[in-house]
């Protein structure tokens, strides 16, 4: 990690960022599993160097929904909130993520194979939920974070209350009608339908954000109310509407995904027949990274078009800025160095999927809450942000555009 010292050292040299009052800075937090530590780390590296840095506007999906929960119910300073956000996912291990017993483990497995070859037959039996029970996970955030009696959170509350938070919005999908949906706890929202895609207000709880990082067919869904909802970036296309409805003049996502050049990209990932660890790694990036990348570029297109047109044809439309982080390292590469130390079962069954047989077991990249391999992200975070500190400071200082 970057040292006391350096962090000093860098905070001084950038000023304190004090952007328009008209101005509403976003944070964009995607999906990612277990990589969600590397968002945590770049949040560390960014508070130590940029100290008077806050969002007003603050969205998440899937993993980045714990930690836009965390940051946005948090009522102390932006570098404690980061500091503690951090402490909270180098304190995770496999067992307080899921239950990693072996007879839980196996009924569930024996459960899914049941389910497979008996057809239906059998009537109304236990429902055959996600491959591991993340009630350990529930717990931990329930006891990382202030809940009132309905089970609410009153920082966030009291953030909106002080005006140092605008809005914070949580999205999940509906298994039970099929529906992206959007939960926003805000001032002054005005709420939004797409096909497909709506929100609502609601009192965030701990709930929504397990909703929200409900890794299809691995995570058990959650129960919101009378519908089970799953991970949020399954059906949201357009992952940074949120923060656009919400208001955002500028936004800053933190993506998982390593930007690997045109001859990495062309490099086989695996010899021969693909085993099923590779073949869910590329559906869980289309579902949590892709999505995020093709929104970004659909972002900036529109806001050439904007910046081409006169202000009288823009329709309402408003230019948006937007700056991405990405690590400097393939995370699923480095999930190999890691992967040894996972609970002998979860460690027997993931193999049994080729884990081992791919270069990028990005789909093991998810799951592995190893606190080594969670370290070394926030780690990378944390040297990524101090990289990036001059782009980023000329991002959020660069004048508005005019859209009127």
């Amino acid at each position: 990690m970057i040292s006391a010292e350096d962090a000093a050292t860098t905070a001084t040299r950038f000023l304190p960022l004090s952007p328009q009052p008209s101005e509403r800075l976003a944070l964009m937090l995607g999906g990612g599993g277990a990589r969600g530590a590397y968002q945590a780390g770049v949040l560390l590296g960014l508070a130590r160097q940029f100290p008077q840095l806050r969002f007003p506007i603050i969205t998440g999906i899937s993993a980045g929904a714990l930690n836009a929960t965390y940051l946005a119910s948090h009522n102390d300073s932006p570098l404690r909130a980061a500091e503690q956000l951090a402490e909270l996912w180098l304190g995770l291990t496999p067992d307080r993520v899921y239950d990693v017993r072996t007879v839980p483990l196996l009924g569930n497995v024996a459960r899914w194979g049941l389910r497979l070859v008996s057809g239906g037959i059998g009537g109304r039996r236990e429902p055959t939920r996600g491959l591991v029970d993340t009630t350990p996970l529930r717990r931990v955030l329930e006891e990382s974070l202030e809940r009132a009696a309905d089970g609410s959170l009153p920082g966030i509350a009291r953030n909106i209350g002080r005006g140092a938070l605008h809005a914070v919005a949580l999205s999940a999908t509906s298994y039970s009608t099929g529906q992206s949906v959007t939960w926003v706890e805000g001032r002054d929202v005005d709420l939004w339908q797409r096909p497909q895609r709506r929100s609502e207000l609601a009192r965030l709880t701990v709930a929504h954000a397990m909703a929200s990082s409900a890794l299809p067919m691995v995570f058990p869904a959650v129960q919101v109310g009378p519908q089970w909802f799953g991970d949020g970036g399954v059906r949201l296309t357009a992952p940074l509407s949120p923060t656009l409805h919400l208001g955002a003049t500028r936004i800053l996502t933190i993506s998982t995904r390593y930007p690997r050049t045109r001859a990495e990209a062309d490099i086989p990932l695996t010899t021969g027949y693909p085993p099923p660890a590779q073949v869910l790694g590329v559906l869980y990036n289309s579902v949590f990274l892709d999505l995020i990348d093709e929104d970004v570029l659909r972002l900036r297109r529109v806001n050439r078009l904007l910046r081409d047109a006169a202000a009288d044809r823009r329709e309402g439309m408003r230019v948006v800025e937007i700056h991405v982080i990405r690590p400097s390292r393939d995370l699923g590469m480095l999930a190999r160095e890691f992967e040894p130390k996972l609970p002998r079962l979860f460690r027997y069954l993931t193999r049994g999927l080729g884990t081992t047989a791919t270069r990028s077991p990005d789909f093991l990249s998810l799951l592995l809450f190893q606190t080594d391999y969670l370290r070394r992200l926030v780690e990378l975070g944390e040297s990524d942000a101090h990289a990036e500190a001059a782009r980023i400071e000329a991002f959020l200082e660069r004048p508005a555009t005019v859209t009127t």
